[in-house]
């Protein structure tokens, strides 16, 4: 921009404070932002230029205002000598102090017309007037020629389509409509197109995902203007107007094209399924529990006084006493601090998980996890039986205790089982309130102290002044967890082998169970084959229907430790996963009579989520949230499709990007280009994103954050969600994300670096 002398006019205090000769006005850096930008033409003629600044000083509140202005000699219109301009007779006639919440109804403004008392200076406020980059009237009519094109494109796409569109849901209409219309977009090279409309000072494509219509006939109409060019009615409906193209909309629902109705519609989405959040922050905040959470009643209670707006429970661990506790426990505290706080269940779905090996012994140790305090966390797990048999699915128990099968039919819900330990010292073992557990193989019971059982272990249960005796005939342990190193050998097992299998392995092969037999009819040797969301990496050396071996390639230098529980992918082999499994059906009963939202895990297929609408319907839970959750290379494929076939519900909906998997099974290089896809067409089809896995983990675990976790967190904020896991930090993890997103919400940002000169300083 030209040097030129410039006047600083303090409105409010009506006086003139101070002539700047001449700067660069592109240097100019200023203690806020201008949001708003005004051309104007004064009696036929241009480039009257008027800089309004609101200002607040760091010792007061008050709003003053700035005023620059500069106007070109009559003699030298053409030339680009300017000089000073001021309107003294318009500063007695002012006599407000203005606020950023006037500035509205600005029409053009004549010199001699400042001079008469009236509100033209107030409207005038904020307002900066530039001049527009002159281009050849041939420039523009050629970018808008491409634009009528690649806006007929995008009604021919969304013709092509209405029959699918159609199908969808009357809430979700619009929006799939706009997701043709982005998906189309996306097949065109834009390049050169999205240069010439940035040259020619109009916003370009790239980054309209939630209005594509609307911005491309908002920038024809304003090219039509620019380029002095009037088209009659007729001429504008040919390549403005949707009739003929659409087979979908009546002409009343065009409305909700317009832009603001567009923006409008991802928070419409998003209060539907999230609820309408209170706070005043960037989005909202997700919390993983489980069983601490029943051990520990305040964790709720902090939680959602930290910020939290969802809870999440994993259906894949725990079980549906458990699952209630935690649910009556978030209701309970919701209510007390007057917080709504939606639920959701995610499926456990068909995922690979890993169990732990089993071994015969004498004595076994339970060890209930307990925090710095010594309070316990987490009890020990005991499996009771009568006859050497696999516990229940998903279930790892840190010990099996098998005892005579006349001393477990007596056993019931709730009972205390006694004894004496190894050491001689008093325990119970409580059998839990749950059927799902209880049935003719066993039950499961906790222990709340450390114990040693041996075999001959006496053992009690009282019941109306009876005594029930029995002897532990046989015990089985769990190995806790293999560490494993580069280099190392690892043998997957399709179930718990015996000692004598076990026996016959390498001494130093690492050993680990799988249950899944998608696992072992679908690898081959020299495939990959990660754990633990990548942390540990290896090679298939053998593979048979009963066993694998395994390389390891990729671990922590000290050892990297694999437990129950643990994610396996192989994303190199090829394994088609069912949407739903059995276990699912029984636990989708209990999410629709007690959760907000269902996560579906690993959907990759349009049928899979036919599957979850069709089981949805029967139990008749159309206001039953749907997430679907995107971790796998078919997920993230097919997610147009997913999208598409989900809308046809009137179910809220929602996308979890579950970066854990996904990274894996695409790869890392290419994690952040997917993250941005998914956002992309998710706020195309105005659908609530979660962002999930390892935020703020540091914190989570370790107490303190890492500059790239605050750096993801704060490309996070695009998303509707963010979720965390759970750790022994996590309310402190809440809470750091609760302030990093209202400070983002916050419409006053306030500007960290200094200006060349503070305008507060001239104010005094």
């Amino acid at each position: 921009m030209l040097s030129s002398t410039l006047l600083l006019v303090d409105v409010a205090r009506k006086g003139i404070l101070k002539i700047l000769q001449p700067i660069i006005m592109s240097s100019l850096h200023l203690q806020g932002k201008l949001s708003y930008t005004y051309r104007f033409h004064l009696s036929g003629r241009k480039c009257y230029r008027h800089v309004y600044l609101p200002v607040k000083s760091r010792n007061s509140k008050r709003t003053s205002v700035v005023c620059l202005a500069k106007v070109p000699e009559e003699d030298e219109f053409e030339s680009d000598s300017w000089k000073l301009y001021a309107f003294y007779d318009t500063l007695n006639a002012v006599n407000q102090t203005f606020t950023s919440n006037c500035f509205q109804g600005i029409d053009s403004v004549r010199p001699d017309q400042l001079n008469c008392k009236s509100n033209a200076m107030p409207k005038l406020m904020s307002y900066l007037a530039y001049d527009l980059p002159e281009l050849p009237i041939s420039c523009l009519l050629s970018i808008l020629e491409k634009l009528k094109a690649v806006h007929l494109h995008l009604l021919a796409a969304e013709h092509w389509n209405a029959s699918h569109l159609k199908l969808c849901h009357r809430s979700y209409l619009v929006s799939a409509t706009n997701l043709t219309h982005y998906l189309a977009l996306k097949c065109l090279d834009l390049h050169q197109l999205n240069e010439d409309l940035s040259s020619s000072g109009l916003n370009n494509l790239e980054d309209k995902n939630s209005h594509v219509l609307a911005s491309i006939g908002a920038s024809m109409q304003l090219l039509l203007k620019l380029s002095f060019h009037n088209p009659d009615s007729n001429e504008s409906a040919t390549y403005l107007d949707r009739e003929g193209y659409t087979a979908v909309l009546k002409s009343d629902d065009m409305e909700d094209f317009t832009m603001s109705s567009m923006k409008k519609r991802i928070s419409v989405h998003t209060a539907a399924l999230f609820g309408e959040c209170k706070d005043k922050k960037a989005g909202q905040i997700m919390v993983t529990v489980g069983r601490e959470a029943v051990n520990n009643e305040l964790l709720i209670t902090n939680l959602l006084k930290a910020g939290v707006d969802a809870i999440r429970i994993n259906c894949a661990h725990d079980d549906s006493a458990i699952w209630s506790e935690i649910i009556r426990i978030v209701k309970y505290s919701s209510q007390m601090l007057e917080k709504p706080c939606r639920i959701l269940m995610d499926l456990a779905g068909p995922k690979l998980r890993t169990e732990l090996l089993r071994t015969d012994s004498d004595m076994v140790k339970l060890s209930p996890k307990k925090d710095s305090n010594g309070n316990v966390i987490l009890p020990a797990k005991v499996w009771l039986c009568c006859d050497v048999g696999d516990p229940p699915p998903l279930l790892s128990p840190d010990a099996i205790i098998c005892v005579q099968k006349q001393f477990l039919s007596k056993i019931k819900i709730g009972d205390l089982v006694n004894y004496v330990d190894a050491k001689g010292r008093k325990r119970l073992l409580k059998v839990l309130k749950s059927s799902s557990f209880v049935d003719k193989h066993g039950c499961i019971a906790e222990c709340f102290q450390t114990s040693f059982i041996s075999l001959g272990t006496k053992l009690c249960v009282r019941k109306k002044n009876r005594e029930y005796f029995g002897l532990v005939i046989k015990l089985s342990a769990n190995f806790q967890f293999v560490r494993l190193k580069q280099g190392d050998l690892l043998a997957i097992f399709r179930s718990s082998p015996c000692n004598d299998e076990i026996g016959i392995t390498a001494l130093n092969l690492k050993k680990i169970a799988c249950s899944s037999d998608h696992l072992f009819e679908s690898v081959k040797p020299g495939e990959p084959i990660a754990f633990d969301d990548g942390k540990i990496w290896g090679t298939i050396q053998e593979a048979n229907c009963n066993r694998l071996t395994v390389q390891i390639t990729h671990a922590n230098r000290k050892g990297s430790k694999l437990g129950s529980g643990k994610s396996i992918n192989i994303p190199k082999s090829k394994m088609h996963l069912k949407g739903l499994m059995p276990k699912d059906l029984v636990d989708l009963d209990f999410i629709g009579a007690n959760a907000d939202m269902v996560g579906i895990s690993f959907v990759q297929e349009v049928n899979d989520v036919v599957i979850i609408q069709h089981e949805l319907q029967k139990r008749n839970l159309q206001k039953l949230g749907i997430v679907l959750k995107i971790e796998t290379r078919g997920g993230l494929q097919g997610l147009p499709s997913l999208l598409f076939q989900a809308m046809q519900t009137s179910n809220p909906l929602g996308v979890m990007i579950a970066r854990g998997d996904l990274m894996v099974e695409c790869g890392w290089r290419q994690m952040g280009d997917i993250q941005e896809e998914i956002l992309s067409i998710c706020n195309a089809a105005h659908i609530p994103v979660i962002w999930a896995t390892q935020v703020l983990e540091s914190i989570v675990k370790l107490g303190y954050p890492t500059r790239a976790e605050i750096t993801d967190v704060h490309n996070a904020t695009r998303a509707s969600c963010i979720m965390l896991n759970k750790g022994d930090n996590i309310v402190q993890a809440v809470a750091t994300l609760h302030l990093i997103l209202s400070s983002r919400h916050s419409p006053n940002l306030k500007m960290t670096v200094n200006p060349l000169f503070h305008f507060h300083e001239l104010l005094q």
